[in-house]
């Protein structure tokens, strides 16, 4: 099986959330670090328009979005599992919560001016001007939660989920799941900014499971880059899709040329031929000058599908 190859950078907070599970199941993986901001064109190149982080790349299949991301390890690694036998549901309505609410929590906090100053101290002002600025483009117009209602709400997060690890090893049991990375990275970022930190010294048994979920570590990594990346996509072929099933919610055939785009936050599209639509994912094909010919693949959950009209 060729390689996997993350496309991520350091302070990324979702992949930190990839790279435990990478530790978690003892995984060997290539690391291409990729830029916090706009322009992204290596990126882009695999994507065709999709620029969040990280991505996932097998050959010339392109993996976008953590959930999705999550289950093709899974299915490379089952063994440790993400889903305790009879918890699969809970699992994934829990992460999916904090990947979302969560979340966005934990940055209206750790961006609040004075963890703002903590990042960007050792940095020019351009840095934290343009940073800002791409992730207002990056919403969209989107109202950005205030620094005191996202502290509020997550004070109440951080204490729901200690009495979840108040007397068991993890938050849905003696095990780890999804659930435990998609609660562990959002706190992982903030943990980073020293001046912010303190707001854990509350919850003694959330700091306990923050260590126990940092000793998994990031598997074995071999350092890489996005121009070897890209040639190992050109010089590769996508994976077969013939024997995924068919599910047609939308009355958009499979070969129609598509675009597939994420609900909220980084709303540049992808377009491509769909090749696939299975009750989970959408796939596309799309072809590049440098990439070659890749298959994208995208969740449905938190992604919209639309058929571009004929000019």
């Amino acid at each position: 099986m060729p390689d996997l190859i993350l496309h991520h950078y350091p302070s990324s907070p979702f992949s930190e959330k990839i790279r435990k599970v990478l530790g978690y199941k003892k995984l060997a993986w290539k690391s291409v670090i990729i830029p916090r901001i706009m322009p992204k064109p290596d990126v882009v190149a695999l994507t065709g328009g999709y620029r969040r982080t990280p991505l996932l790349q097998i050959g010339a299949d392109i993996y976008c979005d953590t959930a999705l991301i999550c289950d093709v390890l899974e299915r490379h690694q089952p063994v440790p599992g993400l889903y305790p036998q009879g918890s699969t549901g809970a699992v994934r309505i829990l992460a999916q919560w904090a990947d979302s609410s969560l979340f966005w929590a934990a940055m209206g906090y750790s961006f609040s001016p004075a963890g703002a100053a903590f990042m960007f101290k050792d940095q020019p002002p351009e840095a934290a001007k343009a940073f800002a600025e791409d992730r207002a483009k990056m919403r969209a117009g989107g109202a950005r939660m205030p620094a005191s209602d996202a502290t509020s709400a997550y004070k109440s997060y951080l204490r729901r989920i200690a009495s979840m690890v108040d007397q068991q090893a993890y938050v849905m049991g003696p095990q780890p799941s999804l659930a435990d990375f998609s609660c562990y990275h959002a706190l992982w970022f903030t943990q980073r900014i020293a001046p912010l930190a303190g707001i854990f010294d509350a919850t003694p048994s959330l700091k306990a499971w923050m260590a126990r979920m940092a000793a998994f570590g990031e598997g074995s990594i071999e350092e890489s880059d996005a121009a070897a990346a890209i040639a190992i996509a050109k010089q590769s072929t996508p994976a077969s899709r013939e024997k995924d099933a068919f599910q047609d919610d939308h009355g958009i055939a499979l070969g129609t040329t598509v675009t597939v785009t994420a609900e909220s936050f980084g709303l540049e599209p992808t377009e491509g031929e769909l090749v696939a639509a299975t009750r989970t994912r959408y796939s596309l094909r799309r072809s590049d000058p440098r990439a070659g010919t890749v298959h994208v693949h995208f969740p449905r959950i938190g992604f919209q599908l639309r058929a571009v009209k004929a000019a």
